[in-house]
């Protein structure tokens, strides 16, 4: 679908007609309708007498006048934020008596209703039994492949014929080219926002009758017919005769509440027999049903729509490359939701994207890492990012619509998710058997030892090449297939994690089909390790960086090359959380450990610069310093040799990914400066100054006794 551009408005007098208002053209007949999205652009008040006027006068007066300026900047500002708050409250009052889904009332509904239960039934095992026995005779013919693209277009116009429900469904399938064959996902895409549309007419007076206000007194200029529709409702472009600002307007399905709850009853009532009679599913699948049947009937209430859409632009669009759209409140309510329009095009129309000078992946990559905040910062995420939801739009940024369906990730689950990557990495399998005690998929009366086992027979086959090579949908697959003989409850939440990423995963995989989300994921998470203070991640960072008594370098190095490829990384905070750890009271083990290290670094820095210097003087006169010794005058083995030189090139190596860094300043060390003359950092200093001597002492001894043993580095 080629990029929206913004419509012209076509000049008329203005009538109290509505239906005779200036309108924006109707597209071609036979044209795709451009998808509607809505943009973040408003303008700053403009000032009353400038400071430019004050140019022309002394300096003092200047500034007077730009004092002024910022002061009733301040004020509108202020009163501005009054206003709309004002205005959210009036929108939270119109919608008041907005439905709340309740499986009692949905059961006290419609199981007094055994007709009209029994005729969706029927409707629905009619429907999709007949395309289930026509794919099987398709197979039985040889024609499956054949009648691949007849057999989508025929899935499409079932989902859609039997309602938003089904809807959502085939929105879910579209996604996963990995289930569905490509025809069928071209198909189904078009469940996104090309549904059929209700009547004109029922939307107009749905808007009259939500706002108070008639259409003329609203709009200055309306587009006659829907620019997007989907399951729930469909989406009109407008301009505000108020203020002139083109607007996105969506207007709700009529008669939408009877239908789904009709289905969610049923759906019920499939969960109960599934819990019942289904031993291989582990999960209760009514209670899933339940919190997605809740998430649906939020969708409805556009004011709680519009609210989320606010709490998700004040935590995620600071980014430049992430745009979402604000809300007009005194044109909102339960069933007609005003937002600011965009121009752009949906995330899988990939050559349409290429056609604006963009890369899908790049605009994917950036929905990774916004969902990666959602999930992992605040927990706060968009539990229904279809590419109909996600556009790029022509400037390259990404604009996140429809916030209708949210969720939440309790802290203490964001936490260990992280935790469980580190886990995986280390292939520490008792330790991720004990993570699901922390994101609640076990309760903690569960034995998890027996888990540890089936773990480690799966990691242990699929982690012959690096976890970033690792596809998502392999793990989450091959996770279901050897736990689910476990007591095992997958939360909701986790469920829409799930769903969330494999989405983003499924996009990936139109533009590249080897794309690895969690190879893209790694610099966020390497990012979070490195400069996150929160107690389980510093734990998590020591655990992933020590083993055995030994401090892994090669590690550490990995995470920096790694932390750096994220924007927001910077030197300093990946430093300063490790020191106030290792100073920390009870960091005590952590302080022997790193005395020990140090002491190595150090010998290693300065032994191999010796190496460095001895390789450097010519032959004749390296024989007279070493006494014909092949090993040079430190009495070194090869093995003693190489591990020297590859420590100390590793640390040079790291402090250079330092150093090298965009936001790199010496002064980040005056903090860490200040922090060393802590009582503890001088004891740790002493400490370290007496290993090191200790160490030398040695070596000294050794060298003057020509011993042939070596100093052991283990």
């Amino acid at each position: 679908m080629a990029a929206a551009t913004a419509l012209s408005l076509s000049s008329s007098s203005s009538s109290p007609n509505f239906l005779q208002l200036r309108r924006f053209p109707r597209p071609e007949k036979g044209s795709r309708l451009p998808r509607a999205a809505l943009v973040e652009a408003k303008p700053l008040p403009a000032l009353r007498g400038g400071a430019s006027g004050g140019s022309s006068v002394n300096g003092e007066y200047a500034v007077q006048v730009v004092d002024a300026a910022a002061a009733e900047l301040s004020i509108r500002s202020r009163m501005d934020r009054a206003g709309d708050i004002q205005a959210e409250a009036r929108a939270m009052t119109r919608a008041v008596n907005t439905t709340v889904y309740s499986p009692e009332l949905v059961a006290a509904r419609y199981g007094s209703r055994p007709i009209k239960v029994l005729q969706r039934t029927v409707e629905i095992l009619t429907a999709v039994g007949s395309f289930a026995f026509k794919l099987f005779l398709d197979k039985r013919q040889g024609l499956l492949d054949q009648r691949k693209r007849m057999r989508a277009a025929e899935l499409r116009r079932i989902f859609t014929r039997l309602g938003p429900t089904f809807v959502k469904i085939g929105q879910g399938l579209s996604t996963r080219p990995d289930i569905c064959p490509p025809e069928f996902l071209e198909e189904l895409s078009e469940l996104q926002d090309a549904l059929p549309t209700f009547p004109d007419a029922e939307a107009f007076a749905c808007i009259e009758r939500e706002l108070g206000l008639p259409i003329d007194s609203i709009y200055s200029a309306l587009s006659p017919s829907p620019i997007a529709a989907a399951s729930l409702g469909q989406v009109y472009k407008a301009q505000l005769r108020l203020s002139g600002e083109l607007v996105a307007v969506k207007v709700q399905r009529p008669g939408i509440e009877e239908a789904i709850g009709l289905d969610f009853y049923l759906l019920r009532g499939l969960g109960f027999l599934i819990n019942k009679y289904v031993n291989f599913i582990s999960s209760d699948v009514v209670a899933l049903i339940d919190e997605f049947a809740r998430r649906v009937y939020q969708e409805l209430n556009y004011v709680q729509e519009g609210k989320n859409a606010r709490r998700f632009k004040k935590l995620y669009a600071d980014k430049a490359d992430v745009l979402v759209p604000d809300i007009f409140w005194d044109y909102t309510s339960a069933k007609v939701l005003t937002m600011e329009w965009v121009d752009g095009v949906k995330l899988n129309q990939q050559e349409a994207i290429e056609k604006q000078g963009l890369k899908l992946l790049e605009l994917v990559n950036i929905g990774i890492q916004c969902s990666l905040r959602q999930l992992l910062e605040y927990g706060y995420f968009h539990a229904d990012p279809h590419p109909g939801n996600l556009l790029a739009t022509p400037e390259g940024k990404l604009a996140f619509l429809d916030f209708g369906m949210m969720s939440e990730t309790p802290e203490q689950a964001r936490f260990a998710i992280i935790g469980h990557v580190v886990h995986l990495v280390n292939r520490d399998y008792e330790a991720m058997a004990r993570d699901y005690y922390d994101l609640d998929f076990l309760s903690p009366d569960v034995d998890v030892s027996p888990i540890v086992p089936a773990l480690r027979n799966f990691f242990d086959d699929v982690l012959n090449a690096t976890v970033s090579e690792l596809n998502f949908k392999t793990i989450v697959d091959g996770l279901g297939a050897v736990l689910y003989d476990y007591p095992f409850n997958v939360p909701a939440y986790y469920a829409l994690i799930l769903r969330s990423l494999t989405v983003l995963e499924g996009l990936a995989l139109y533009a590249d089909p080897n794309f690895k989300v969690l190879a893209a994921s790694y610099p966020y998470f390497a990012k979070r390790l490195l400069t996150d203070p929160n107690p389980y991640l510093r734990d998590a960072l020591i655990e992933l960086l020590f083993k055995d008594g030994r401090f892994r370098w090669n590690r550490l190095e990995n995470l920096l090359v790694q932390g750096r490829k994220d924007k927001d990384f910077t030197a300093k905070d990946a430093l300063q959380p490790v020191l106030k750890l290792l100073l920390d009271p009870e960091g005590e083990e952590l302080r022997v450990l790193v005395v020990k290290e140090s002491v190595y670094v150090t010998e290693a820095v300065v032994f191999g610069s010796m190496i460095d210097a001895f390789n450097s003087i010519p032959q004749p006169m390296r024989s007279l310093i070493s006494n014909g010794n092949e090993s040079g005058p430190l009495n070194l083995n090869n093995g003693e040799r190489e591990r020297i030189l590859e420590l100390r090139d590793r640390v040079f190596r790291i402090w250079s990914l330092l150093r090298s860094s965009d936001n790199f300043d010496p002064t980040l060390f005056e903090p860490i400066l200040q922090v060393l003359q802590e009582p503890e950092a001088r004891i740790l200093g002493g400490r370290v100054a007496g290993g090191i001597t200790q160490r030398f002492a040695a070596r000294l001894l050794q060298q003057f006794l020509r011993s042939p043993v070596a100093v052991s580095t283990q």
